[in-house]
């Protein structure tokens, strides 16, 4: 699947939409309806393709494929751990062979700068690399019983899983869970967010390429409200790993509870970016910028929460006005862009109504809050990184998940305030600590209730190491070696010798 080009002879006509079509059981096929909708370039709001409208039928048909997959006594279900990671180690090479063509439809798709898209495809290929080489380093243990016999346990895999990604990061995110999905022997349904099919759709196919055999990578497309929920709730599907709205995790944790189903969730947030005076100002307002407007904010780790040491205030405040005013923003496709559009005109809105909101709480506007003025982005849904200061931790600007490229800087008096800023908000899942004081750093890390945090850094994922969150931010770790477990029953097994 790839976007079809201009035909030749019409420049400056708009390419007729791709017709983008569902990966069931080692088929492309259009939702059983033949209904379809339309995907939007955010950059210029032309329609750049048509994709099945999957519901309830689709995801039957898809779990049914998967259970089939399973069933095969010669298929999936016999593949060693070994052969898994090799297969693994293809799509991964798979990958990285159609990095450009993959980064291109995703900076087409959600309007993310190409720069930015060719790293997420890396980072793809990487996450599969990995858990190709974990594949065969997932096995049990021996257990001393007081009784006289053998006691082991073996990681089994759940079967059929449901993998629902969300449209920020819809490679990086389809990979998370494929990764360790696979590598664990099961079969899965990927479900990607209605404005973000096309990575997905192609993930699919490439999965089909790199060998695995038919029903065991599944990609069905369509609304959360039919598709999604018909995952969540199928009593053919052992375990849904979802990444999104907290309100629709609440949603997916009841549809789950019909066959007590596994899940993961991967939430919200509103992450803290704590600044102690004798922290490198410097160094924080220089790379602090894109801990929070990378992806136009449309990230649940965005540190959208500045706390700073009182005394340090007007400095930080200076300096990251002015690390702002340089963040350049401009057409996805132009290598020079660092922060494209929203996903969408009604994204854009809902982000204007928090601006307007943060000025009527009483908070003053530094930076951003509007459209940009360059006549070539008028077409899009962009949007300039924004910055209030004199913002207090109860205003909704400071308390809500805006998703877009709004930060609020709010000053604090010593660190037990900073704790207490830092944990006063149902969401825990990312941050960052700057400080030259180690100890204070450390001492303020393991107060902070979050299941990530960097010090001295904005970086919040990496492949060898476990991402999720406290609170309403979610359940269960992704990545690393913990993830393997999101995707594994637990047997135990007891041999009598006596």
């Amino acid at each position: 699947m790839t976007v079809e080009q201009r035909t030749p002879g019409e420049a400056g006509v708009p390419a007729a939409p791709s017709a983008l079509r569902m990966v069931i059981g080692g088929q492309q096929v259009d939702a059983a309806d033949g209904r379809t909708f339309e995907v939007v370039d955010p950059a210029d709001g032309r329609v750049i393709a048509t994709a099945p409208l999957g519901g309830k039928e689709d995801v039957d048909r898809a779990v049914a494929a998967a259970q089939r997959a399973l069933d095969d006594p010669k298929g999936w279900s016999s593949w060693s751990a070994a052969k898994r990671g090799r297969t693994l180690q293809r799509y991964a090479n798979l990958v990285r062979d159609r990095l450009e063509e993959l980064a291109q439809l995703e900076s087409r798709n959600i309007g993310k700068p190409i720069s930015s898209a060719r790293g997420e495809a890396l980072a793809v290929s990487l996450v599969f690399e990995y858990y190709a080489g974990a594949a065969n380093k997932l096995f049990g243990e021996t257990i001393p019983t007081s009784k006289p016999g053998l006691d082991f346990t073996l990681r089994e895999p759940i079967g059929v899983v449901g993998l629902i990604v969300p449209w920020n990061f819809p490679m990086n995110m389809a990979s998370w869970k494929l990764g360790p999905a696979l590598a664990a022997g099961n079969a899965a349904i990927l479900k990607p967010a209605s404005y973000s099919p096309m990575t997905a759709i192609r993930l699919g196919e490439l999965a089909l390429e790199a060998g695995f055999p038919a029903g065991v990578v599944n990609v069905v497309t369509g609304p959360g409200g039919t598709a999604g929920a018909a995952i969540a709730g199928h009593p053919g599907i052992g375990k849904v790993a979802f990444t999104g709205e907290t309100t629709t995790g609440q949603e997916i944790m009841r549809l789950a509870a019909g066959n007590i189903k596994k899940i993961s969730l991967e939430l919200g947030g509103k992450s803290p970016n704590i600044v102690f005076a004798d922290a490198d100002l410097e160094r924080f307002a220089r790379e602090s910028p894109y801990g929070v407007f990378d992806n136009c904010g449309q990230d649940c780790c965005a540190r959208s929460r500045i706390l700073v040491e009182r005394s340090a205030h007007d400095r930080v405040v200076e300096l990251f006005a002015e690390a702002t005013r340089k963040v350049v923003v401009g057409r996805p496709a132009d290598e020079k862009t660092e922060v494209g559009t929203l996903v969408s005109f009604r994204q854009r809105e809902r982000v204007m109504d928090y601006i307007r909101i943060g000025q009527e709480e009483g908070a003053e506007l530094v930076v951003g809050g509007t459209v940009p003025e360059d006549a070539e982005l008028a077409g899009g849904a962009y949007l300039l990184p924004t910055v209030f200061d004199n913002v207090s931790n109860e205003m909704r600007i400071a308390r809500e998940e805006i998703f877009g490229p709004v930060v609020s800087i709010i000053p604090f008096d010593d660190e037990d305030e900073a704790i207490r800023l830092a944990n006063a908000s149902p969401y825990g899942l990312s941050g960052s600590i700057w400080s030259r004081d180690i100890g204070k750093a450390i001492r303020t890390a393991k107060r902070v209730q979050s299941g990530v945090l960097s010090i001295n850094s904005n970086s919040s994922v990496h492949t060898e190491a476990p991402f999720g969150g406290y609170k309403m931010s979610g359940i269960g770790r992704e990545l690393g070696m913990h993830a393997l477990e999101l995707y594994t029953e637990l047997k135990n097994v007891y041999v009598d010798l006596s």
